[in-house]
């Protein structure tokens, strides 16, 4: 009886290989599993070549090994990529009207399917269904979840599955857990929640990989939560019209991938200058360029960082799976707003679109902060001077108030200048704010440490390395450190996680070590452990190049 599940199902895009995923990992959910779905696929309609990987254990898991312990096969391309992954040969689940193997289990999904007037893509329904027979799911369970999946010819799916099901043989039975089950959500969902926990009232986007699911999500609900989502023409009107909001008094909040983020950057800056709080999601892809863009990688940490022309500081944060994706989110957005300034949460295809067991107990909350508002007294001056450089809100429409917003230096009443007195006081105001914002981020926990805290190594990462990054770290008996603030960076809690370290290794997605890079500001000396080729991390790959450090330093 296996504690920990690895299951692989694939086939060309078009073949539901997603949705099917997102079942199997309901149906083991139900069971009280943990699980961690990591999605794989191509930049096509049709044909090429998906997959989601699903990982369940009693324990929390966000990330996968080398082996897996089951493979269903939708088609022939699908068994002949992965069968050198399978641990136990009689574990794979395959389409045999479409293909012929010596081991595992052969359904005839296809005509099942047929057989019951289905569509094509049913044939997925018909292979879970079979998968959850051989590993003694009952089916009421899988009954269940398909209802409550396929909310489109439902009992059309049910009758496939319970056929398919019926004509499958169990091979052994999957141990029903007595944890509670958790909700499934991908990282975007817990981003929009997070926002929306924090008061978001408006989201602007423009659909790009791996971001679109927020645009879905953020639409899917909006009139339940009475959101205000808008879909414009491209990038630069997406943060344009979201400043317009923000200015009116609507906390928004905007999310785009690395080249919509570079048409955006000039607006970036306006929203800096003319003091408007503002969130960006920037959910980071394999680059330059279109690049890979369905693959992940972290190679935009130091152009988000250095983002904007002139002078300015922003709020950045960096979560490393979906709890924190709901916490940083929202604490994002209220530090926007009581600081007026942007905000930017960096995420990846990795983190944005794997699906989590969201344990809300984990998550922490960042409720909703109040902004500083005009009393009403006197002139109202937008960018008036004070004592902490955070001048109060007032919005269009409020009586006795003339609200400005510019572009241009300005002085306190928002009328632009150019003399040097003023813009010498509009810049420490300024970055006045910022060195309050640098003493909060002290106080909040910026830097995580896991694993073997006495260790003389530690393995920093950001980012959805974090998932793997446990796994391994548990393995090699080392360290673990995670920076969830970027800026302004948590120097001395950093420092204090690597009191007693004398080695640091930095393991990211990309391959210029750009964290290690920016790691270099702060004095802090690293080796590197990288990789760009779209693909995360797998445990045994990071546990196999940590311990080539640990043996090197040994001798």
């Amino acid at each position: 009886m296996m504690k920990e599940y690895s299951i692989l199902i694939g086939g060309e895009a078009g073949d539901g290989s997603r949705k099917a995923g997102l079942i199997i990992a309901k149906l083991l959910s139900h069971y009280g599993y943990r699980v961690f779905i990591y999605e794989d696929y191509q930049s096509v309609i049709k044909g090429g070549h998906s997959f989601s990987l699903i990982i369940a254990s009693k324990e929390r898991v966000s990330a996968s090994k080398e082996k897996i312990d089951f493979l269903l096969a939708l088609n022939k391309d699908t068994a002949k990529r992965h069968i050198k992954k399978i641990s136990k040969k009689k574990n794979i689940i395959y389409n045999s009207d479409g293909l012929s193997l010596s081991d595992g289990v052969g359904i005839s999904i296809e005509k099942i399917t047929k057989e019951f007037g289905g569509i094509p893509i049913m044939k997925n329904i018909a292979l879970v269904a079979s998968f959850a027979k051989i590993i003694g799911i009952d089916w009421i369970t899988v009954k269940k979840v398909i209802k409550s999946e396929l909310l489109k010819l439902t009992n059309q799916n049910v009758k496939i599955a319970q056929a398919a099901y019926n004509r499958t043989k169990q091979i052994e039975k999957i141990k029903k857990l007595s944890s509670k089950s958790l909700p499934l959500i991908s990282g975007n969902e817990a981003i929009a929640l997070g926002a929306l926990n924090a008061g978001l009232e408006a989201y602007v986007g423009y659909p790009m990989t791996p971001v679109t699911g927020i645009l879905n999500y953020m639409s899917s609900i909006a009139q339940e939560y009475g959101l205000k989502v808008i879909h414009p023409e491209n990038e630069i009107a997406v943060i344009n019209m979201a400043i317009g909001l923000s200015f009116s008094g609507k906390r928004v909040m905007i999310a785009t991938s690395g080249g919509g983020f570079a048409l955006m950057n000039e607006a970036l800056s306006l929203a800096a200058q003319a003091e408007v709080p503002l969130v960006i999601v920037e959910g980071q892809r394999m680059g330059p360029s279109t690049g890979v863009p369905t693959y992940g990688g972290q190679s935009d940490l130091l152009y988000i960082l250095n983002s904007g022309h002139g002078d300015f500081r922003k709020f950045i944060v960096a979560p490393g799976d979906a709890e924190e994706a709901f916490y940083l989110t929202g604490l994002a957005l209220n530090i926007s707003w009581k600081y007026q300034i942007p905000s930017i949460v960096i995420s990846d295809k990795d983190l944005c679109e794997s699906t989590y067991s969201f344990d809300e107990n984990l998550a922490g909350t960042s409720d909703l902060v109040k902004p500083i508002f005009w009393d009403g007294k006197g002139e109202y001056r937008r960018y008036s001077i004070t004592k902490d450089g955070i001048s109060p809100l007032a919005f269009p429409g409020r009586k006795q108030a003339v609200i400005k917003g510019t572009s241009y230096e300005h002085n306190e009443t928002g009328i632009a200048i150019e003399d040097e007195k003023n813009i010498r006081a509009m810049q420490k105001k300024r970055a006045l704010s910022f060195r309050f914002l640098k003493k909060e981020v002290e106080k909040i926990k910026s830097v995580k440490i896991y694993g073997n805290k006495k260790s003389s190594i530690a393995l920093i990462v950001w980012g959805s390395v974090k998932g793997v990054a446990l796994e391994a770290t548990k393995e090699t008996e080392i360290k673990m450190i995670q920076p969830i603030i970027m800026d302004p960076f948590p120097e001395k809690q950093m420092k204090q996680a690597l009191n007693g370290v004398k080695k640091v290794i930095v393991a990211e997605l990309n391959s210029r070590g750009q964290l290690a890079l920016f790691l270099k500001q702060y004095g802090i000396k690293t080796e590197s452990i990288l990789k760009s080729t779209g693909r995360p991390f797998t445990v045994d790959e990071l546990v196999g190049k940590i311990k080539i450090y640990q043996k090197r330093w040994m001798n």
